[in-house]
């Protein structure tokens, strides 16, 4: 079993939820709900690594808030 994280964000256009795996080309996905979203998430991330194991182009490390006067 693997573990990838995942950033969400929600469009302010659509209101979909989207996702997408920090440094995995390729996976990234959206959806109407977040339970559809790691659904969608997880399909396409076994998806690309059927190609393999994948070298990721970065490491995700965490988020941070900043406040600005």
């Amino acid at each position: 079993m693997k573990l990838f994280p995942a950033v969400v964000e929600r469009c302010p256009d659509t209101g979909l939820y989207v996702g997408y795996v920090p440094g995995f080309p390729g996976a990234h996905t959206q959806a109407e709900t977040l339970d559809e979203l790691q659904r969608n998430l997880r399909e396409v991330i076994e998806m690309l690594l059927e190609d393999g194991e994948p070298k990721l182009d970065a490491e995700f490390v965490g988020t941070q808030i900043v406040t600005v006067a």
